[in-house]
């Protein structure tokens, strides 16, 4: 079956499946889905976490912290502070500009899409990376009887930490007005394999599920669906997956993630079973190129096998 193998992805554990994947099949066959509701206008930029995140690890551009562009400054976020700006949300200087120039083409007229065509193309970034809907979507966290807006969540109320206030609600708010581009739809629809990366299952690949005619555009397409577990040894290496599915009602296991799948995979890639799926045991740590590598081909083999 020929056909480009996509990657549904958000946050970090997206991101090295995707720069895995891209490893197995090379550019021309790599089309990321990257999560868009993270993205926040703020100093005159629109910022998009997610498909920026995505485009830096790809292009071998992702800095050794985990974010931003590797060797990049912060003498803007230095200066605004120097003038009593509260600087809660820090951008390097090189990802400033690019969320300045993102906010700028879509001053002009230009998709989302097309603004972040642009910017991947400016970083000779390798694959096609596709936001996952044109409309604004935001990601909001009912934490301590508050909405908060997932980056303020995250980053004022500490909702990466052991202490934060459990989750009491989500939305992703514009979800409703929102559809999957044509980009979006045509590539699912040729794909050989979409690989579900191993993501915030709630707040990362959540928004992407929850635009309507996204899940139809996955159960029409004549690829498999796999998803790779977020979980490593039954813990989350990082961020806030074990908040999120708490508040989800649903165990934090192979289980609990394939439940909360039900009816958008056919299988899973973890290292434990679950009843509900057909699983693929292996380890499942991307911490080198080559784990990366290995997770992603390995997990491009079993969804082929379930074809």
């Amino acid at each position: 079956m020929s056909g480009p193998v996509v990657v549904l992805a958000g946050g970090t554990g997206g991101a090295k499946l995707a720069r895995g994947m891209l490893d197995v099949v090379g550019a021309d066959s790599l089309v990321v889905i990257a999560n868009t509701g993270d993205d926040i206008e703020i100093y005159g930029a629109y910022v998009s976490p997610d498909p920026d995140l995505v485009t830096f690890w790809l292009a071998d551009r992702i800095d050794e912290r985990g974010w931003g562009l590797a060797g990049d400054t912060f003498n803007v976020m230095e200066g605004l502070k120097s003038i009593g700006v509260d600087v809660w949300f820090n951008l390097g200087d090189q990802d400033l500009a690019i969320g300045i120039e993102r906010a700028r083409r879509l001053q002009t007229g230009e998709r989302l899409t097309e603004a972040h065509q642009a910017i991947t193309t400016a970083l000779h970034t390798p694959g096609t990376v596709l936001p996952m809907t044109d409309a604004p979507v935001r990601t909001k966290v009912m934490a301590a009887s508050r909405w908060w807006p997932f980056q303020e969540y995250m980053i004022r109320a500490g909702g990466a930490t052991d202490t934060a206030d459990p989750v009491e609600d989500v939305d992703f708010h514009g979800v409703r007005a929102a559809r999957p581009t044509s980009e979006v739809l045509r590539a699912i629809a040729a794909a050989r394999a979409i690989v579900i990366g191993p993501s915030n299952p709630v707040v990362s690949i959540g928004p992407i599920l929850a635009v309507p005619g996204m899940k139809e555009a996955l159960r029409d397409s004549a690829a498999p669906v796999v998803l790779v577990s977020p979980l490593v040894g039954g813990q989350v290496l990082k961020g806030p997956t074990a908040a999120f599915m708490e508040f989800t009602g649903l165990p934090l296991s192979s289980d609990g993630i394939a439940a909360y799948y039900e009816g958008v995979i056919d299988g899973l890639v973890a290292d434990e079973r679950a009843r509900r799926v057909p699983v693929l045991q292996t380890g499942v740590l991307m911490a080198t190129p080559g784990e990366r590598k290995r997770v992603a081909g390995e997990a491009l083999g079993f969804a082929l096998a379930l074809s």
